[in-house]
């Protein structure tokens, strides 16, 4: 049997022959036939994507394009970017075709998919916009001159932007997910940025080309009888189904299996292996729907002890560490069953071999930061600094042990729930609650 190779590859100097395809195509200037170029790779610490390459023999007419060719997220993200001064514009933004732009304070918009996705830099995004007006203004001026005085009027305020004289406010909103704005104080909180996700809707949906599919109607097919699958039974059964591999897309199995945590509750876990690029990956989904209120677990590490904790993180759990100005949000470490130490370890890991988006780019006080979060983690797992490393799960569906069984007071474990709000309630697909409970 032929080792199976990645569907996305990465590049690299020794790969003289890159795998492409070529497709005969109709040449949109001259309409003879011309040759498209198909590569699949990857952007290192960013995500999968298609090369097109278009060349026309008959008219030497030729065309280069980029395409996402990772998974559209789960949930859209609207970010809400704060610019306080000149190194904000710095900032290096990745948008995808469907990311609308806005800037409140001057009452302008960049509607989604009006452009090409791109990774630009704030700057460059004002530079595109005002490029965009000035593009027919020597006509304009000519054909319709109190339009054009307006619009270089307009053009002069998004120049004065560059100056930040005071803040002002630009929104990213990408109903895809795939949008993201670097922190120039990584891996401290970004207190300029706010993000939030969103459900789309079904028209929103639709525009990405996501459609649910009607269940087929046959009289052979028969409903599942209730109590057919006693719960006794999946605790023992290993379930496979077919996937593809988060890294490189090739397709693989997933194995899952229902298990019980002492103390909490049945939870399903899922692990993949992949034989293409030899990816691994673990996650824990609750067996449970979403509790009531969510939870939030405040755990003093000061030992080795409480290291080994164990911990069942959800997917939509955050953790935060206040002495180290850390926040790590819920979607990215997934959802894993581990221990204290296991969380800390896998918050470095992903550091070091994802890192940043732009992690060869950075400027040496950014890497000096980073290196020294690094260290920082060692010492905690260690034992040579204590912290409180903080869960916060709006679903309830996290875990942390208690170091006591007895039902004594853990004094090292602080447990807490709350009511959600109404923008928790949205961010879950919570969508029937009321405004006015909030």
């Amino acid at each position: 049997m032929a080792q199976q190779t990645p569907l996305f590859r990465e590049l690299n100097a020794d790969d003289a022959d890159p795998e492409t395809t070529e497709i005969e195509s109709c040449c949109m200037n001259c309409y003879e036939n011309g040759t498209t170029r198909l590569l699949l790779t990857k952007i290192p610490f960013y995500k999968e994507v298609v090369l097109m390459s278009f060349s026309c023999e008959s008219c030497g007419f030729a065309n280069n394009e980029i395409q996402s060719g990772g998974e559209i997220e789960a949930k859209g993200c609207r970010m809400t970017l704060v610019v306080k001064n000149t190194s904000d514009l710095n900032r290096r933004i990745v948008k995808s075709d469907f990311t609308s732009v806005k800037i409140v304070e001057v009452d302008f918009e960049i509607p989604a998919q009006s452009q090409r996705g791109e990774v630009t830099t704030l700057e460059g995004i004002i530079d595109r916009a005002v490029q965009g007006l000035e593009q027919d203004q020597p006509v304009r001026r000519i054909d319709h001159p109190e339009s054009a005085k307006q619009i270089d009027d307009f053009v002069e305020s998004l120049k004065a932007l560059k100056l930040v004289e005071s803040p002002f406010n630009i929104v990213f909103e990408d109903i895809s997910g795939n949008c993201f704005i670097e922190n120039p104080s990584a891996p401290q909180t970004d207190s300029g940025c706010v993000t939030t996700h969103f459900v789309r809707t079904k028209e929103q949906d639709h525009l990405l080309g996501i459609y649910e599919q009607e269940p087929e109607k046959s009289s052979v097919l028969q409903p599942i009888a209730e109590d057919s699958w006693p719960l006794e039974e999946l605790h023992g059964e290993v379930l496979s189904f077919p996937t593809l591999c988060h890294e490189c897309k090739a397709p693989c199995e997933t194995n899952m299996k229902v298990t019980s945590i002492p103390h909490f509750k049945d939870v399903v876990i899922m692990a993949t292996n992949c034989d293409a690029c030899g990816s691994r990956t673990n996650e824990v989904k609750s067996g449970g729907g979403i509790e009531d209120k969510g939870v939030k677990f405040e755990i003093a590490i000061q030992d080795r002890e409480d290291m080994s904790r164990d911990v069942l993180k959800s997917d939509n759990c955050s953790l935060s560490i206040p002495e180290l100005d850390c926040y790590v949000g819920p979607s990215a470490l997934a959802g894993r069953f581990t221990t204290v130490e296991g969380i800390l370890e896998a918050m470095k890991d992903q550091l070091t071999s994802q890192g940043a988006v732009f992690r060869d780019s950075e400027d040496v006080q950014t890497k000096n930061r980073m290196d020294i979060f690094l260290n920082q983690l060692d010492e905690i797992k260690s034992g040579e600094r204590n912290v409180t490393l903080i869960l916060d799960d709006p679903s309830g569906n996290s875990y942390v042990q208690a170091l006591t069984d007895d039902g004594s007071l853990d004094e090292r474990l602080k447990i807490s729930k709350y009511t959600r709000t109404y923008e928790q309630n949205d961010e879950l697909g919570i969508n029937d609650m009321k405004t006015e409970n909030y």
